[in-house]
């Protein structure tokens, strides 16, 4: 898929001008993957970099990123989405993979060697500012993140991460926004590392404030604006 509309906005490929996008994604060897299999493992040592294609345009690819500590505790670092470019540090620096990404939905995944990655990179010196804005983005949210844990409580939390779902990855229903992606309540838990239980509670004082309707892998945020200024309000 070339058509820069299938991209999720602010994500890698949606960053580039679309004949170079095109151009990159003519460098990838195409694999789908299916729900629950891994694209990248953390501790491997490959370095091919993978840019996320939904299988149709009807569809959108998902896939979460996860990292497992020395206890065996999983802590899910983010989600990545149609465009969204992953693996890109073992590619650049050559180390091992710091995390897992794993499929969400069905997904059309683009490898690339890190050799033709890194060689794209150099003939089109903007796509270096792309992948800068990736990671400095991808930075600020996990920043934002440890902050909000020391500072708001769970649905505080709660809050903010949906709204930054939304503003990453959401569209518009009506006067109401989905989160653009499926999500269960344990995965939001380790979003903003809190128990599944907390995030029920959490859950269910957004729905009772008239802020958000749920269901199964599903969030709809009623009033966005309303949730934002909530948010805040928790601090």
């Amino acid at each position: 898929m070339t058509d820069q509309t299938v991209w999720a906005r602010n994500s890698f490929l949606a960053k580039l001008p679309q004949e170079q996008a095109a151009h990159l994604l003519g460098l990838a060897r195409q694999v789908r993957y299916e729900p629950g299999e891994v694209i990248l493992r953390q501790g491997d040592r490959d370095t091919h970099v993978c840019l996320l294609q939904p299988v149709d345009r009807d569809a959108v690819a998902c896939a979460k990123v996860t990292a497992t500590l020395e206890n065996g505790a999983e802590g899910l670092l983010g989600i990545r989405v149609s465009g969204d470019l992953v693996g890109e540090q073992a590619a650049i620096a050559h180390g091992q993979r710091s995390a897992t990404v794993t499929a969400c939905s069905a997904v059309l995944v683009g490898q690339v060697t890190s050799e033709r990655f890194l060689a794209f990179l150099a003939e089109h010196p903007g796509a270096w500012r792309a992948v800068t804005e990736v990671v400095n983005d991808r930075l600020n949210s996990a920043n934002r993140r440890r902050l909000d844990f020391a500072a708001f409580d769970v649905a505080g939390r709660l809050s903010r991460v949906l709204v930054e779902l939304v503003e990453l990855h959401g569209q518009a229903v009506g006067t109401s926004h989905t989160i653009g992606v499926e999500l269960s309540q344990p995965e939001l838990g380790r979003l903003i590392g809190a128990g599944t239980d907390a995030v029920g509670r959490a859950m269910h004082r957004l729905k009772a404030a008239g802020l958000v309707r749920s269901q199964y892998r599903s969030v709809t945020v009623l009033d966005l604006a309303a949730l934002r200024g909530y948010a805040d309000d928790q601090g």
